[in-house]
């Protein structure tokens, strides 16, 4: 299945057509950008829920509110650089202090936005989300993944950070697989190491997996798509079991996956905890594979974090 690669972003606007057939109280807002973020798809089947804000952020952030208000389900959508950055006060004030039943799904997270550039590489989105009360931060690693993570966030109350990507990542997961908000999926027994993941960085450690075995580096992945709440047991399990832990994220080494996890082990079991993410700096603009190796964030960084470790 790894052959197949599909951007989350697409993942997601396939997932809204179908959620939207099943509850008829599913409403999506756009900024403007909805053949990008895929909303289209919604937008083309049920016009008449479907709502474009234009170039609009904080007030796209306010109408989802008040459409909670009247008790529907808005998914309001955008770039997250946009979502996250320009919106924050409504975020903030308009949705998570009220804890009203908003979904925001950003896409274009990360440097893989690529070409666009450090002003459109939202690398601050998930310490931004998660410090906010009553927010919970989802990010996706693939198809199923995503299609799963659509529709499940319509069934919980409160607000949701959907993080999601412009790159397409390799399908990981059959359509069969069980997913649950708050809990990680261990990937492999491995006792060497282990790589907690999220996002698109989750396929490129399964990949590190993969080359690693046959030189008897035997290490296991955790696939963290939820950030908050944080899965706490399978993180201490793995301090407890493997011999490095490594976090490895498309986001800013700071406030992202990594200082989460160095939150829960520093109070519960302190160890040392490496960290593979943007370096607390902006982006750059270029391809997306070539800023994944040149942020070392990608497969091969991974690879030699592990042979240049000592296990014997």
């Amino acid at each position: 299945m790894e052959d197949l690669k599909i951007a989350t972003r697409q993942s997601y606007g396939e997932a809204l057509l179908e959620l939207g057939e099943k509850n008829q109280n599913i409403v999506v807002l756009d900024a403007d950008l909805s053949s990008a973020t895929k909303t289209c798809l919604f937008a083309k089947k049920y016009p008449n829920r479907f709502f474009n804000i234009g170039i609009s952020e904080q007030d796209m952030m306010g109408t989802a509110a008040g459409m909670a208000l009247s008790n529907k389900i808005p998914y309001a959508s955008t770039f997250a650089v946009f979502a996250t950055g320009r919106a924050y006060d409504q975020v903030r004030n308009s949705i998570c202090y009220p804890n009203l039943n908003v979904k925001i799904c950003a896409t274009h997270s990360g440097v893989t936005v690529g070409e666009d550039g450090a002003t459109h590489q939202m690398l601050e989105d998930i310490g931004m989300m998660r410090a906010l009360p009553n927010m919970t931060v989802i990010s996706t690693s693939d198809d199923t993944q995503t299609r799963w993570a659509t529709q499940e966030i319509s069934k919980i109350k409160g607000p949701v950070y959907l993080r999601l990507s412009r790159l397409p990542v390799s399908v990981i997961y059959e359509k069969n697989q069980k997913f649950e908000i708050g809990k990680a999926i261990q990937i492999g027994k491995g006792k060497d190491g282990t790589v907690l993941a999220t996002g698109v960085c989750v396929s490129e450690a399964l990949e590190a997996k993969n080359e690693l075995a046959p030189k008897g580096i035997n290490i296991r992945v955790i696939d963290m798509h939820t950030i908050k709440p944080i899965d706490k047991q399978v993180i201490i399990k793995a301090a407890k079991e493997t011999k490095m832990i490594l976090t490895v994220e498309d986001h800013n080494i700071i406030g992202g996956l990594g200082s989460a996890v160095c939150e829960v082990l520093s109070e519960e079991y302190p160890v040392k905890v490496y960290r593979l993410g943007i370096n607390d700096q902006f982006g750059k603009s270029g391809k997306p594979r070539e800023l994944m190796e040149y942020y070392k964030i990608d497969k091969k960084e991974i690879i030699k974090f592990f042979e240049n470790k000592n296990y014997n």
